[in-house]
């Protein structure tokens, strides 16, 4: 496939990519465009407003296909277009597919619970997810991947369609006929619509593919098969996952869901709600002063920042973050805390502290899911916007006491996207293969024994009990000021 490309729509929480990539990984192009603010009509509701995720994206792709006509190349090399949209959200659509309310984003508390009719959605007659109704908007087919159906759903992970059990479409008040017909990732969707071509500049008939839910592509695209390998997204959501030929009921440390290939899956250990968000947060509001020096050293408040944290000790001398900013839905008095201040923390401390917050969860979840599994965790990769940071990627992992890496395109998701839209159109031989060829590793962080050794003291005396401590006291306060 010499000079020919493939297309990745990477819609998540916060902004709409779309990229080009050759088929060694290489990216071509991209063009991103930054989502609107969920919005929180009422306590624990979240939505994306107005038509945001479709008005975003087409933004996106006239940017990239923008930068692919400034460098004189031809659309009608583009062989295939992945599509990937953000998990857990639901979608209410009228008949023709358009909207009927807004699209619920996975922090509304009504996703963990059925589909309830309501006054608001109206001229509602489906339901499906958001890639479902993204896919609609590109091909005009009323199909989804099998793959991004989690929660309260009727579907069977093991035969990847619909469930044949009456009593579980019962169970989340749905029917056949107001859901979408289903493929699996790695097969066609739909075609892109002739209209939409040509108003994107794109090849008329693009093969629009299948991926899985977001997750799931970022770990085909970081390239996390082997066994004893975890991959540590860090998003909005940080999750913590690894990849299996099985699908595994009854587990108690880990969810099983359908992976980016067909037939295999990801298990997934509780993350952290609101993860990356809380960096972006403490920036946001107490980042003024830092910003207006890093202006004058020319250089971005991140990397401020990180230079400035990466100066303090581990531990932070005494100042520990917990970081439950977004409660679980099992406990939702539960919020976030920083303890142990004293006249030495500066802004240094704090942000080192919330890293390190993230770092011990991920390792108290991961331990849990890898005692079950009984396969040790070996070597970390980490994906997005968080990795770019060095300091973050020693703390995990000297958190860990394992080797972390990151790839080249730290938005593996796209990657993923591009693997499961080469297989599509028989551009390699395996999924192996695919990764062999477009997954290039960076660099690899490797842990200090020293610092390993004072976190797990840390984790187990500290950190690994303050939450136990602290739910008494939040149980009270919750209904006080909720």
């Amino acid at each position: 496939m010499k000079n020919k490309y493939l297309m990745s729509v990477d819609i998540g929480t916060q902004s709409a990519k779309v990229v080009i990539f050759d088929t060694h990984g290489h990216i071509i192009c991209q063009g991103v465009k930054k989502l609107q603010k969920i919005q929180v009509p009422a306590p624990l509701l979240a939505i994306h407003p107005e038509d945001d995720l479709w008005d975003s994206l087409k933004i996106a792709f006239t940017k990239v296909m923008k930068e692919f006509e400034n460098k004189h190349l031809d659309p009608n090399d583009i062989q295939a277009m992945g599509l990937c949209v953000i998990r857990c959200c639901r979608t209410v659509l009228k008949a023709d597919g358009s909207l009927a309310y807004p699209v619920i984003g996975w922090m509304d508390k009504r996703l963990n619970y059925p589909f309830q009719p309501s006054s608001e959605f109206t001229d509602a007659h489906f339901v499906s997810t958001s890639s479902g109704y993204i896919t609609h908007r590109l091909t005009g087919e009323y199909k989804d991947t099998c793959a991004n159906y989690i929660g309260w759903w009727p579907m069977d992970d093991k035969t990847l369609d619909w469930s044949n059990d009456p009593e579980q479409w019962k169970s989340c008040n749905l029917s056949r006929d107001m859901v979408f017909d289903l493929v699996k990732p790695g097969e066609e969707l739909g075609q892109l619509r002739k209209e939409l071509s040509e108003e994107l500049g794109l090849p008329s008939g693009l093969p629009v593919i299948a991926t899985a839910h977001d997750k799931a592509v970022e770990a085909l695209g970081a390239g996390a098969l082997d066994e004893g390998t975890i991959l540590i997204s860090l998003g909005t959501y940080i999750a913590a996952l690894t990849q299996g030929k099985e699908y595994v009921q009854d587990s108690q440390d880990y969810w099983p869901f359908q992976a980016s290939i067909p037939h295999r899956y990801i298990y997934e250990c509780w993350g952290v709600r609101l993860g990356m968000w809380t960096v972006s947060w403490f920036r946001d509001n107490f980042g003024e002063s830092a910003l207006a020096d890093a202006e004058n050293k020319h250089m971005q408040i991140e990397e401020l920042l990180g230079l400035e944290a990466k100066k303090i000790p581990p531990g932070c001398e005494g100042l520990v973050t917990l970081h439950d900013w977004a409660a679980p839905p099992h406990a939702e008095f539960r919020k976030g805390a920083m303890i142990g201040f004293d006249s030495r923390h500066t802004r240094a401390h704090m942000y080192r502290s919330l890293l390190e917050g993230l770092a011990f969860t991920l390792k108290n979840h991961v331990d849990k899911m890898a005692e079950e599994l009984g396969i040790p965790t070996k070597k970390l990769v980490v994906s997005g916007g968080g990795a770019n940071s060095d300091l973050f990627m020693q703390i995990l992992s000297d958190t860990f006491g394992v080797p972390a890496s990151r790839n080249e395109m730290r938005g593996s998701a796209a990657v993923g996207c591009a693997i499961n839209a080469a297989m599509a159109v028989d551009a390699f031989n395996s999924y192996e293969e695919a990764i062999e060829q477009m997954v290039n590793i960076e660099h690899v962080f490797n842990p200090s024994t020293e610092v390993h050794t004072f976190y797990n003291l840390l984790n187990a005396e500290v950190y690994s009990n303050i939450q136990f401590s602290l739910d008494p006291l939040l149980q009270k306060l919750s209904p006080l000021v909720d």
